[in-house]
């Protein structure tokens, strides 16, 4: 069984899609914690590193054999409980960084959230150095994209992020930092690649759990 710690419910009929779709027969358990995303834009990530620990420990004890943050914001506190959860704890965006970095040395990260924006470039520039590789990331808030989102309105907000996507220039990569944003990476019509978290980033933590 693999956990699945959400901070929106929007992200459960995604990652069960995307379970159907690649890895049939696999069970996902979701934890959804709309709170968590809630302090952790308040006071900071760190200050919700209790209740994650906490919701990690409930997923092992349920039975998982690895455990999945979709959340960019606290994915960080996630991943570093990993050693002491006794399972592997991924932070979905990982793999997305590393694609990043291999695209090139120029990053364009566009984020609906303030918070997401300096931990996922970390992440980027973490990978870059563990690739030796030179990397500039840039960072862009889309505006009024997650006054959609909190409406309800995820045309909208979709709409808005491929917009955003399609003004970027002077990029090799462009990385979508929140999984909910992955729909735009359709929608945008831009040459620059368009990287999304979900996909591979269930595909990581499916490999976790079978390792582990």
């Amino acid at each position: 069984m693999l956990a699945l710690l959400h901070t929106s419910p929007v992200h459960v009929p995604v990652f069960d899609a995307l379970r159907d779709e690649a890895h049939p027969g696999l069970e996902l358990r979701h934890f959804v914690d709309e709170g968590l995303l809630e302090r952790a834009r308040a006071a900071g990530p760190g200050a919700v590193a209790a209740d994650v620990r906490a919701a990690v420990d409930r997923a092992v004890a349920d039975g998982a054999r690895a455990v999945l943050c979709t959340c960019s914001t606290i994915g960080a506190v996630a991943e570093a409980y990993g050693a002491e959860a006794g399972v592997p704890v991924l932070r979905v965006d990982r793999p997305m960084a590393a694609a990043a970095v291999a695209a090139g040395s120029r990053v364009v990260v566009l984020a609906a959230l303030a918070s997401t924006l300096g931990p996922t470039a970390a992440l980027i520039e973490e990978e870059a150095r563990g690739a030796v590789r030179p990397v500039t990331v840039r960072t862009v808030l889309v505006d009024g994209a997650w006054v959609c989102f909190e409406a309800g309105d995820g045309e909208g907000y979709v709409r808005l992020v491929a917009e955003a996507a399609d003004a970027v220039t002077d990029a090799d990569a462009i990385v979508l930092a929140q999984a909910s944003m992955a729909p735009a990476r359709e929608l945008a019509t831009t040459s620059v690649p368009v990287l999304a978290s979900p996909r591979p980033g269930l595909t990581a933590a499916v490999e976790a759990a079978r390792v582990a």
